[in-house]
């Protein structure tokens, strides 16, 4: 079988060679999974809590040299990388908590000679499907509360940054959860998602990555009725009302957009701003993103890493060219954006957008951001809620009447009032419409790792 190299992004680089998992072999992970789970599950709340905070400690050790892997292989700026390291390294203490607070509860019968209890009990063998751009995060917010529920779970990384996962589940046999407990696969996700889909032993399925593919593991997941938790596509809008902080807007604008080069499912896609203060806005933005440093994320100070790879790239020059052909105007020129070459792109500000662009209708994953205009606030929250997503939103405003009718009137899972960056392990993350089902984080987040049994006992 053809072997996968993992690539630098920034060089082109292989930074190591790995073999692809076969079908067959993914069915035995699963198959231990399945034998794991019935041990697993019997293990003392307490005690799984104990080895989720080993974990954590471990990750916490060898935070530089897992920071180090998140930008060879996906070209994060080293900073973001150990940034990453903490967030991801905070699903799991969240979960070590939880995993002792799965209350059951009594409920008052309607016969006296009758007693009614209700307990939670973990759903069964996970599979788990992660994208590239959060490598550590992503695959610790579904192993984390996976184990603290009592499920087992197997992993398939993307084949972009696997190797980040691959240490991290290495350090979870290190703090004593069993192997069998926590699995990663090397495989595409149309031979793993088929598998697992297929698998009577799988009994959750969770993903995080495009909607399209999650639409596919939704249809392949039905025929054996699983669990599914779908975190997909975003089309972040973030509006600027004209009584916000202009500066402190831009700066929330920067710190949404900006991350990892703008290649995140939450990052601000699409910047709605009054007409009042637009000009003023928008001068103050490009002032901003032209100090944007852009190299190789292992060098010092670097802002902006390298996208993904070439298609990536693509997909960003399209969006430019389809800008400019329909009156945007670029802070700087395709050439200078293009100049680096390689997979680098130096940001940029689409000034003078408007709804007709492809960058207001896809998601883009790359360091560029259109800014329209608008008149009324009410025109704001249309062309915010103009889509199949809702996963964030954004909003800047210092009149409380302005905030609460954008939060109730924005149709998306995540919002940020006057704060760009919004996640946090204790808070429920997710979307509505195309943006998925379910949520990863907070109390919430270990729920669909959980089913429900209702015992009712009649007194002799």
């Amino acid at each position: 079988m053809t072997k996968l190299e993992v690539m630098n992004p920034a060089t082109n680089d292989v930074v190591q060679t790995l073999d692809y998992t076969d079908e067959k072999s993914i069915k035995n992970s699963i198959e231990s999974a399945h034998k794991a789970f019935n041990t697993w599950k019997c293990v003392d709340a307490h005690e799984r809590s104990a080895k989720l905070k080993a974990w954590s400690a471990l990750i916490n050790e060898h935070k530089d040299e897992l920071a180090a892997l998140i930008t060879k292989e996906g070209g994060k700026p080293y900073k973001e990388s150990l940034g990453e390291v903490d967030y991801a390294r905070s699903y799991v203490d969240w979960y070590a908590e939880e995993a002792k607070r799965l209350y059951g509860r009594t409920i008052p019968a309607n016969s006296s000679s009758k007693n009614i209890i209700v307990e939670k009990f973990p759903v069964g063998v996970v599979a788990a499907i992660t994208p590239w751009n959060f490598p550590a995060a992503m695959i610790t917010r579904k192993i984390a509360p996976a184990l603290a529920a009592g499920c087992t779970i197997v992993c398939k990384p993307a084949v972009q940054t696997p190797l980040t996962t691959i240490r991290l589940i290495e350090l979870a046999y290190e703090a004593g959860i069993p192997e069998g407990a926590v699995q990663y696969v090397i495989a595409s996700g149309k031979v793993a998602g088929k598998v697992f889909s297929d698998s009577p032993l799988i009994q959750k399925l969770t993903f995080t990555g495009s909607t399209n593919v999650g639409k596919q593991l939704i249809e392949q997941a039905a025929s054996t009725v699983k669990n599914v938790t779908m975190e997909l596509g975003g089309l972040a809008p973030l509006i600027v009302h004209k009584d916000a902080d202009i500066d402190y807007a831009v700066d929330q604008t920067m710190a949404t957009k900006f991350r990892n080069a703008g290649q995140t499912c939450i990052c601000a896609n699409r910047v709605y701003v009054h007409e009042a203060i637009a000009e003023e806005y928008t001068e103050k933005l490009i002032q901003k993103v032209d100090n944007l440093k852009v190299g190789n994320g292992i060098e010092k100070d670097v802002d902006i890493g390298p996208l993904i790879n070439k298609k990536g790239v693509e997909k960003v020059i399209d969006q430019l060219e389809d800008a400019e052909l329909k009156g945007g105007k670029l802070s700087r020129s395709l050439d200078d954006i293009t100049s680096i070459g390689g997979n680098f792109l130096k940001p940029a500000v689409i000034d003078n957008a408007n709804a007709e662009m492809k960058v207001m209708h896809e998601e883009t994953f790359g360091p560029i951001i259109p800014v329209m205009t608008y008149s009324k606030i009410e025109d704001a929250v249309k062309y915010a809620n103009d889509t199949e997503f809702g996963l964030a939103a954004y909003f800047f405003t210092n009149d409380y009447r302005t905030g609460f009718y954008l939060y109730n009137s924005l149709d998306y899972g995540v919002i940020g009032w006057n704060d760009g960056a919004p996640s946090a392990a204790h808070a429920p993350f997710g979307g509505m419409k195309e943006s998925g089902y379910d949520r990863e984080g907070g109390i919430e987040g270990i729920e669909p790792y959980l089913e429900t049994k209702y015992l009712s006992i009649g007194n002799m």
